[in-house]
């Protein structure tokens, strides 16, 4: 898939619960073709601490609108600049990178979504995409809190949405490897979020004999296999994830060993 450098223009940013914000990017030109679970390199301007590019994952893609929706936590000083960007600023983006997820293909299948936190961001799109094709996911989210939740009523436009979260203010308490959601037979599970919360669920995955994939969060700084910093190990040597991933299948993983 080809890669471009587009510089995209800030259309709107609405602030989310607690650090996360959420951008819709746009370009005078037809956005190119983006997959679930691919990502981008954004630049950070006018930031003296940030001189690598900053991955994020593509939340969603709004081809009517011509919308490209990146979902920004603002942790550090390069993820904060880029979430105090303005209607009218602009972002200038390497994309698509990556690997995506495996789409299912039949509408028999049942498939699962599993993310926590901001690595709710790229199961939105893939539900999507999902339910344009006539299948539809069960989605699995979970969060500290209530008020930690990120795009549940957007979930809920395309599947059933679970609930998990740790003080129990909404859904059921506990971690997503908690929900009683697991106990249903599912065909692929596909999930994203902090690496505990992704080995959890490959772990049961693996046990449960279910097809599994992971988008991983590496620190990824080219994008490009170029710069090292997201090396893996695997059962199948070192690889680099922003380029043989960031999505992988759990057996290529050694978490379930």
């Amino acid at each position: 898939m080809k890669k471009e450098i587009l510089d995209l223009r800030v259309k709107s940013v609405e602030k989310m619960a607690g650090r996360y914000s959420l951008l819709k990017l746009t370009h005078d030109n037809q956005l190119p073709e983006m997959l679930p679970g691919q990502f981008v390199e954004v630049r950070v301007d006018d930031s003296p601490s940030t001189f690598l590019r900053r991955p994020i994952s593509i939340n969603f893609v709004d081809r009517e609108n011509n919308e490209l929706w990146l979902l920004v936590a603002a942790i550090g000083d390069g993820t904060r600049h880029i979430a105090a960007l303005k209607p009218g600023d602009t972002l200038n983006c390497v994309l698509p990178l990556g690997n995506g997820f495996t789409m299912p293909t039949d509408k028999a299948q049942r498939v699962l979504l599993v993310g926590g936190g901001v690595g709710v961001a790229p199961l939105l799109y893939m539900g999507a995409e999902m339910k344009e094709k006539g299948i539809e996911p069960t989605f699995l989210l979970g969060a500290r809190s209530a008020g930690d939740l990120l795009e549940t009523e957007l979930f809920e436009r395309y599947g059933r949405v679970c609930i998990t979260t740790e003080d129990g203010s909404r859904g059921e308490r506990g971690f997503v490897t908690n929900h009683t959601v697991l106990g249903e037979p599912f065909d692929m599970i596909a999930t994203c979020g902090p690496k505990p919360m992704m080995m959890a669920v490959a772990r049961y995955a693996y046990k449960a004999g279910v097809e599994c994939e992971a988008s991983l969060e590496n620190m990824m700084a080219c994008g490009l296999g170029a710069c090292l910093c997201c090396v893996e190990k695997t059962t199948e040597g070192n690889i680099c994830v922003c380029k043989e991933g960031p999505v992988l299948n759990i057996k290529k993983l050694l978490w379930h060993l």
